[in-house]
């Protein structure tokens, strides 16, 4: 009787054991199967959802807006920038081949993903505890930028792998990396590489140079990141990285790779001129009141001149690298022509820093900028450059405004007081002839902001910006007329067709003689033997007002000259006191530079007289002899109130302290003393007086 193990036995002999190569083939053959199952159900999943791809060659694209200055050289563009496709066999070798060693070394050995540099990646990302590499090749990058999002996840990955192998079954090399070339986005709006050579340096990129191709090279990475505008020390940096990975895997040599870290490269004149975006901003906002969504490429010829924006721009940076010592922090500027075209924009230290237009957007109290809207009202009212007005302490319900100096001057002509900035009188005047006859007429000049009636309204405790101060100096500047500026002149598409004309209407007269003659005679003043002296251009006819106001935070100077007038304002975004920074320093500095650069270019005319005077009206004495102070006898002017025909009497509520010292008595033609020390122009090492609480403006 046979056993157990006999019968085991038996049956073990009847099934013969397998070979290990057998058993190596079975298991590899159900792992196959199964694996096979696997990747049908999983590319089955995976594939649902994928874009079609016959969108190929459709470009999804927003309508593109080129701005032209005033004499058609470009400013930016902004929106999607294509350009015709560039031929991948007219563009140097080294330009693909950049391409190539910094994004996909292994591109032509490749199926259209690459395990190497994946491992790599996983390991490297691994190490750091981050992902600080990619694998993709340059295949999968294309495959995502034609059909996919940018979303990070499983899906989005895997459905990129297989578009890739897709693209690699379909297309040569030669035509995917045409492919990717052209459609491929560099930054600032622009998409191909032709259209990033135009955008970049003014070149179609058959021209390309060496380093410029590694520095576009450089960008796909991160443009934003390494934008050469805006990020030139890292931008540079990053193309040195591609022209080593060039040299490396042999597309130049050595000595290309030195030549071209040597030579600078140099970015568009456009793109560089980034403080003309700050115009640009200013004009996107309205483009679509004036014609709507676009729906085409369009074409924006503006107002700005961009000789004159340079200048400016030299202007300013030269003055804030000078005073930063001083707290000098921002300055704005903004130069219109005599019908409000804008010639010229800053709005801000930097715009890569700040895109925040302080030129447009930003609301600081104008100070004694303000105090011509104050005696463009009393001109109107009877006063003239030479009525006689008292500098004394005076109190205005519980206010008591004060002067820079601390002291009272006496006796004086109106235009003394305008040229010296006195607060006392525009304070008196404004009250005289009524605060809301002072609001009327800056909004009849252009001042669009709230204006308030409190006292202190007549030294400038108004908010406005440099757009409005601007606006509104410009009837002094063109003969009386009130403007509105703008920047746009026309839009047309690229083929010609108008979309938008500005139409030439003529603008309303806003001041009447003889009160714009007494205001620019005194205006003149001002920048002649006043506050803002330190403005003054010789041989040129100009005119203006500086504005301090308290503790330093905002300084103004507003000149013009015939047909032409520029604000420009210095300050801190945080609204912090700078240090002893007037009108009659750095903002007319910044002015002065600006103006002598332009006034040759613009060939401006004097100051324009404007309408014709009353009949009978007879023209008083030149400014010399207005800020005298004397009388046709040369004594001194009793002061009398015009308003009321009798002499002043003095305020019974103001403090008794009696005028300190008389006015200066400067004959025509005799040696005038220097101007007593102002709030917008004090000699260096000048301290502010101590502040007693009250606010002070100049």
């Amino acid at each position: 009787m046979a056993g157990p193990g006999n019968g085991g036995g038996q049956q073990a002999q009847g099934r013969p054991r397998r070979s290990a190569w057998q058993r190596l083939f079975y298991w590899s053959a159900v792992l196959a199967v199964w694996g096979l199952i696997f990747l049908v159900v999983f590319f089955a999943v995976f594939a649902r959802g994928l874009p079609d791809t016959s969108s190929l060659y459709q470009v999804d694209r927003q309508p593109s807006i080129t701005y032209l200055d005033r004499n058609g050289a470009l400013i930016a563009t902004r929106g999607t920038q294509m350009a015709p496709p560039a031929d991948l066999d007219s563009l140097p070798d080294y330009v693909p081949a950049a391409f190539i060693a910094i994004e996909d070394r292994r591109f032509y050995n490749h199926p259209g993903f690459d395990p190497i540099g994946m491992a790599r990646a996983m390991v490297t990302n691994m190490r750091a505890g981050r992902v600080v590499q990619g694998g993709s090749t340059l295949t999968q990058q294309l495959a995502k930028n034609l059909f996919l999002t940018p979303d990070q996840n499983m899906r989005r990955k895997v459905q990129e792998l297989m578009l890739a192998v897709w693209l690699e079954m379909k297309f040569s090399k030669q035509e995917i990396l045409a492919l990717y070339l052209n459609r491929v986005y560099f930054g600032a709006g622009a998409y191909g590489i032709e259209a990033a050579s135009q955008r970049y340096f003014d070149k179609s990129a058959k021209n390309l140079t060496v380093g410029e191709a590694a520095l576009l090279a450089g960008l796909l990475k991160a443009p934003s990141r390494y934008s050469p505008v805006s990020e030139s020390e890292r931008a540079a940096a990053r193309a040195t990285v591609v022209l080593n990975e060039m040299e490396e895997s042999g597309v130049i040599t050595a000595a290309q790779r030195e030549q071209a870290v040597t030579q600078p490269v140099i970015v568009s004149r456009t793109l560089a001129t980034q403080h003309a975006q700050y115009f640009i901003d200013w004009l996107d906002k309205s483009i679509r009141s004036l014609v709507g969504e676009p729906t085409e490429d369009m074409v924006v010829e503006t107002t700005l001149d961009l000789t004159l924006q340079t200048s400016a721009e030299r202007s300013v940076r030269r003055i804030l690298d000078r005073d930063e010592g001083k707290g000098v922090q921002q300055a704005a500027l903004v130069a219109l022509d005599g019908d409000g075209r804008v010639r010229a924009m800053i709005g801000g230290a930097s715009y890569a820093d700040s895109q925040f237009n302080r030129a447009v957007d930003a609301k600081r109290q104008a100070g004694s900028a303000f105090k011509p809207f104050v005696y463009l009202a009393a001109v109107e009212a009877g006063y003239t450059p030479q009525t006689p007005v008292v500098d004394q302490p005076i109190t205005i319900g519980n206010w008591s405004p004060r002067n820079y100096s601390g002291t009272f001057s006496g006796n004086m002509t109106l235009a003394q007081a305008v040229a010296q900035s006195t607060n006392t009188v525009a304070a008196y005047v404004a009250d005289q002839v009524g605060r809301d006859s002072v609001a009327r007429a800056a909004r009849r000049l252009g001042i669009e902001s709230r204006i308030g009636l409190e006292p202190a309204m007549a030294l400038g405790a108004v908010e406005v910006s440099p757009l409005e101060m601007a606006t509104a100096y410009d009837a002094f500047a063109n003969g009386g007329r009130r403007v509105d500026a703008y920047g746009i002149s026309r839009i047309r598409t690229p083929q010609g067709r108008v979309i938008y004309q500005r139409q030439s209407g003529q603008s309303g007269q806003a001041i009447n003689n003889p009160s714009l003659y007494y205001m620019n005679q005194m205006l003149r003043g001002v920048v002649s033997s006043g506050s803002g002296r330190s403005a003054a251009i010789s041989g040129r006819d100009l005119a203006g007002k500086t504005g301090t106001t308290s503790d330093y935070k905002d300084a103004w100077f507003v000149g013009y000259t015939g047909g032409f007038v520029t604000a420009v304002w210095v300050g801190k975004d945080d609204n912090t006191a700078m240090r002893g920074v007037t009108g009659g320093s750095s903002p007319a500095a910044i002015w002065k530079g600006f103006m002598e650069a332009a006034l040759p270019r613009l060939n401006a005319p004097r100051i324009p007289d404007g309408p014709a005077m009353p009949e009978g009206w007879v023209a008083p004495d030149p400014v010399g002899d207005l800020m005298s102070g004397l009388d046709q006898n040369g004594l001194p002017m009793e002061p009398v109130d015009p308003l009321l025909g009798e002499p002043y009497v003095e305020d019974p509520q103001a403090p008794t302290q009696q005028p300190s010292s008389n006015p200066p008595m400067m004959r025509p033609n005799a040696p005038q003393p220097a101007p007593r020390d102002t709030p917008d122009q004090q000699p260096e090492g000048r301290q502010p007086p101590e502040r007693r609480g009250d606010a002070l403006f100049f």
